[in-house]
């Protein structure tokens, strides 16, 4: 059997998409994605092949995306895991079957239009769980236990870098970043050896003022497939609701992920080794309000606390 996977975007969603490719026996997959994410999913042995669109700077060469599209060749079924309705124009081109989230489980509903089959999933349930249970149910397949999954990530470099500690210092939207001056907190307050990883130009302000007060070392600038690396090396990562946190859950890695202005019980997988620390409000994750700066009161000792037991536990 083959299937194409739509998951277009973003970084952390795709990570929490690609936990259902281990589940997939006697099948061929290939994954449909927007080009600057493409080397999270480079180098998986689940997945036959990457194809790449750029939907989002390309509306001038519209016409030369959808005939990169048409001309993949034709699936037994194509699935929808973004459910927006650009992932479902893209996977209608792509393949006569498409299977995605019913109405009432989708953000933008006229997404369900594009679908031959869909499957309602409650859209405020856990976003791994969701993945996981409309792929169970297109392929008609018993839902296993996430959290006994493989580490699913890899990599072709092996970074020397082994960080005891990895912080993840910005994330996507300003009320979702954890403040500067609490991390410096953190970092002090546990003592270890401490890597700073950032993605742009703000962030990289962020970690030069925490490494100023911190013995804190500054990582390059790197790409997904060295960040992947460093990732799997590290012994505990903290950051905010952000792709590279959610990273460390996809390797089996320690994590501590931050959230503030979007839901902890449905952003990201608790387990043992990986935990969360919110506003202690409940978030509506269909009303998300980019101005709500709760993140800024979340006191630095509940985040040691945390990262201590998981420090030790080592």
């Amino acid at each position: 059997m083959k299937i194409a996977i739509v998951k277009l975007s973003a970084l952390g969603d795709i990570v929490h998409a690609m936990v259902v490719l281990q589940y997939l026996k006697n099948i061929e997959v290939d994954w449909i994605v927007e080009e600057r994410f493409k080397e999270i999913l480079e180098h998986n042995p689940h997945i036959k092949k990457v194809h790449c669109v750029n939907l989002k700077n390309n509306r001038k060469n519209i016409l030369k995306e959808y005939k990169k599209l048409k001309s993949l060749q034709k699936y037994d079924l194509v699935i929808d895991l973004q459910g927006l309705i650009k992932s479902a124009v893209v996977s209608k081109i792509v393949g006569k079957k498409v299977i995605g989230f019913g109405k009432n489980s989708l953000r933008e509903k006229l997404a369900h239009l594009f679908y031959n089959k869909s499957f309602e999933i409650d859209y405020t349930k856990n976003v791994i769980e969701r993945n996981v249970e409309l792929i169970c149910k297109a392929l008609q397949i018993k839902n296993p236990d996430i959290s006994k999954k493989s580490p699913f990530l890899y990599s072709s470099l092996k970074s020397k870098i082994a960080p005891v500690l990895l912080v993840v210092v910005g994330s996507s939207w300003e009320s979702k970043i954890y403040p500067k001056e609490r991390f410096v907190e953190v970092i002090n307050a546990l003592g270890v050896e401490t890597y700073l990883s950032w993605g742009n130009k703000k962030e990289f302000e962020d970690a030069k003022f925490i490494s100023s007060k911190t013995e804190a070392k500054i990582l390059p600038k790197m790409n997904l497939n060295e960040l992947k690396s460093i990732i799997a090396n590290s012994d505990l990562v903290i950051g905010a609701d952000s792709g590279p946190t959610h990273m460390a859950w996809g390797l089996n890695r320690a994590s501590i992920t931050i959230f503030g202005s979007t839901p902890s019980y449905r952003n990201t997988y608790t387990t043992k080794i990986n935990k969360t620390v919110d506003c202690g409000k409940i978030v509506n994750a269909r009303k998300l309000n980019k101005n709500d700066f709760c993140i800024t009161k979340i006191e630095a000792k509940e985040i040691v606390k945390i990262a201590k037991g998981l420090l030790y536990a080592r």
